[in-house]
């Protein structure tokens, strides 16, 4: 519910105005005789506030019952509402104890907000505006404080959770086998942006990803066709015996979901083998991963050709990648020509061949290199760009190298252009400070479950973080 301001004052007239040109006009008020506008009890507002209180009646104390494990406020009699601080849900809920007499004692209400209150005090203060008719149809307006008390309480699931850990009954195991975890860490911030784990009961960070307990097997479920949605990903069901009770013939099991996330993630570089490349229509072989939803988007270094590959293809040849984005190397852009031959369109490519120079070694010798990107519609001379450098990558794998010795492999793959930090396309430049705006690195990984950072994932982490700003 949204709160409109109120305005100064503790008491306002609402006066309906008999004509045009009644504000113009003054009266004695018949209590006090001062002079003041004209209204149906021909009184002012201060001796009219002594005389009529609009607020009598209206409740002024009221308690609300907290789960500090989940953050749920008890809605009588038995529902649980998740609320944030001053949050619009959390109006709502308050509103709801306080408006019931307000028909009753003739008061309608027009406005209510927050007043601020310490977290440790226990208490919630709202300031309302009540409306009600006095004295020949006169419209009164006055302030009135509302204070609620805050008992905390566990909530039936969290009192459960809390008397025996053990009492789940599905687990959805969330694992990505990978040198670097950039899907999973970004897996993990949709998740909480859209409030999937809220009905687990716990959720617990492991060494390769997340484990998410249920008190049903229909949410776990759900958990994981949502995963399934958003990354491509690979899963296994189980179940374990529990008890059995021969006289009802009823069993109670243990359900586990394995959800393994594919190894590929974005701006990979990865060599497809023959069997795959041929079935892909050509593919390749030395295709860049360029997005990951559902299905995996490959471009053909080559050629520039976008194919989409689910994860029931991918098992079938089960590759992986020949060089991730930890080994991206950074590039200066020195001359940029267009090519007639257009990219993909659903992406937005525009073919071009740029000639570019290492970022480290620019100035120290004349090395250069001319490649095919599919960056034409980003790049401009003065701009830098992330790449692979052939020539110098320590790939492994026997397949790449007879792929080069009878092919010609391309010096470089570029794969996205370096914006300045705060937007813009200005060069980035080496050694600037981040804004002071941006979220720490551990706080945005906390959404979830708080997935453990090393020091490589927290770069990764960052670089996330980073294109999704721009």
């Amino acid at each position: 519910m949204a709160s409109p301001r109120l305005p100064s004052g503790d008491t306002l007239f609402l006066p309906p105005p008999s004509h045009p040109a009644a504000g113009a006009c003054t009266t004695l008020c018949c209590a006090c005789g001062v002079p003041m506008p004209p209204n149906a009890a021909n009184t002012c507002a201060r001796c009219l506030r002594a005389r009529v209180d609009v607020t009598e009646g209206a409740p002024r104390h009221a308690a609300v019952v907290y789960c500090p494990s989940c953050s749920s406020y008890l809605e009588p009699p038995r529902r649980w509402t998740r609320a944030a601080p001053e949050s619009p849900e959390l109006m709502q809920l308050l509103l709801r104890r306080v408006q019931r007499p307000l028909p009753r004692l003739g008061l309608s209400l027009t406005a209510a907000e927050f007043v601020f209150t310490e977290l440790h005090s226990k208490r919630l203060k709202l300031r309302l505006r009540l409306r009600s008719e006095v004295l020949h149809g006169v419209a009164l307006e006055q302030d009135h404080a509302v204070e609620f008390t805050v008992h905390d309480r566990l909530c039936d699931a969290c009192g459960r959770a809390r008397a025996d850990p053990d009492q789940w009954c599905a687990v959805v195991q969330l694992r990505q086998r990978a040198s670097h975890r950039r899907t999973l860490l970004h897996l993990e911030q949709r998740l909480a942006t859209l409030g999937a784990a809220n009905s687990a009961i716990r959720v617990e960070p492991t060494a390769g990803g997340l484990d998410f307990f249920f008190a049903s097997r229909s949410r776990a479920a759900g958990l994981v066709a949502l995963i399934a949605s958003l990354a491509p990903a690979r899963t296994e069901t189980a179940k374990q015996l529990v008890s059995h009770d021969t006289k009802s013939s009823s069993y109670r099991y243990k359900h586990a979901f394995s959800v393994e996330l594919c190894p590929v993630c974005r701006d990979d570089l990865v060599f497809l083998p023959r069997d795959a490349s041929r079935s892909l229509g050509g593919l390749g072989p030395l295709v860049l991963c360029v997005k990951v939803t559902d299905t995996l988007a490959l471009l053909d270094a080559s050629t520039h050709r976008v194919v989409h590959l689910g994860m029931k293809e991918y098992d079938r040849h089960r590759f992986e990648p020949v060089l991730t984005s930890r080994q991206l190397v950074e590039y200066v852009v020195l001359d940029v020509d267009l090519s007639p031959a257009a990219g993909d369109a659903r992406f937005g490519y525009r073919t071009a061949y740029v000639q570019v120079a290492r970022a480290s070694e620019l100035g120290k010798n004349d090395a250069m290199v001319t490649v095919r990107t599919h960056l034409g519609h980003l790049l401009g001379p003065g701009d830098r760009v992330l790449g692979y450098d052939l020539r110098g990558a320590n790939a492994n794998g026997q397949d790449i190298e007879n792929y080069g010795q009878s092919h010609c492999l391309p010096d470089a793959v570029l794969v996205k252009k370096i914006y300045e930090k705060g937007g813009g396309d200005k060069m980035h430049q080496a050694g600037s400070k981040p804004d002071d705006g941006v979220v720490d690195i551990d706080e945005i990984a906390m959404g979830i479950g708080g997935i453990d950072l090393d020091p490589a994932d927290e770069v990764e982490l960052d670089e996330l973080l980073e294109d999704l700003r721009l």
